[in-house]
C-alpha cells in the first residue's frame, strides 16, 4: 500500500452538487466552553464574562463569544466527513451574520447547503460554496453566511 494516497471519507470537488444539503450532530453550549475560549482569544468581554453585569443587558444572562459559535459550527461542519481528505484550504467567510444569541446550555446543529461549484483546475480542484446555517434547539437560527472552500480534483 506506500506510495497510495488514502482518501478520506471527504467528497471530491466533482461530487459537489448544487442543491445538496448536509446536516451536522448537535453540540451544547457550556461555560467551561465560554472560559476557555475567552483564555484563548484574550475576549474577556462582561457579557461573556461576568453574570451580574450581563443581567443588566437586554440578554438577562452571560452569552456565548459570537467567533465561538462559528468555531463550534466549524468543528461540527468538519465532523461531518464531507470535507475530510479533501478539503485544500478554507477560503472565505462571506455574508455572515450573527443573528441571535448563543446562551450557555444552547444545543447547536449546522445546517449546510452547497450553494454554488467553480472548478479551478490550476488549484487541483475547485470553489465550493457551502451555505450555513447554525441553529439552536428550538432550530431559530443563531448565525447564518456562505463558507468558500477549496475542494480537491479526484484526479488530483
Amino acid at each position: 500500500m506506500s506510495g497510495l494516497a488514502k482518501r478520506g471519507r471527504g467528497l471530491y470537488f466533482e461530487e459537489f452538487e448544487i442543491g445538496k444539503k448536509i446536516l451536522s450532530a448537535g453540540r451544547t453550549v457550556t461555560e467551561t466552553d465560554i472560559v476557555a475560549f475567552a483564555g484563548l482569544s484574550g475576549d474577556y468581554n462582561q457579557i461573556h464574562t461576568d453574570e451580574q453585569y450581563s443581567a443588566r443587558t437586554p440578554y438577562g444572562k452571560r452569552i456565548a463569544h459570537g467567533l465561538l459559535g462559528l468555531s463550534i459550527a466549524s468543528g461540527l461542519a468538519v465532523q461531518t466527513g464531507f470535507l475530510e481528505g479533501t478539503v485544500l484550504f478554507f477560503r472565505e467567510i462571506d455574508e455572515w451574520k450573527f443573528v441571535k444569541p448563543i446562551f450557555i446550555g444552547d444545543t447547536i446543529h449546522v445546517e449546510m447547503e452547497v450553494l454554488e461549484t467553480k472548478a479551478m483546475s490550476r488549484m487541483g480542484g475547485g470553489l465550493v460554496v457551502v451555505g450555513m446555517d447554525i441553529k439552536n434547539q428550538d432550530d431559530e437560527t443563531t448565525m447564518k453566511g456562505k463558507w468558500k472552500v477549496l475542494v480537491a480534483s479526484e484526479g488530483s
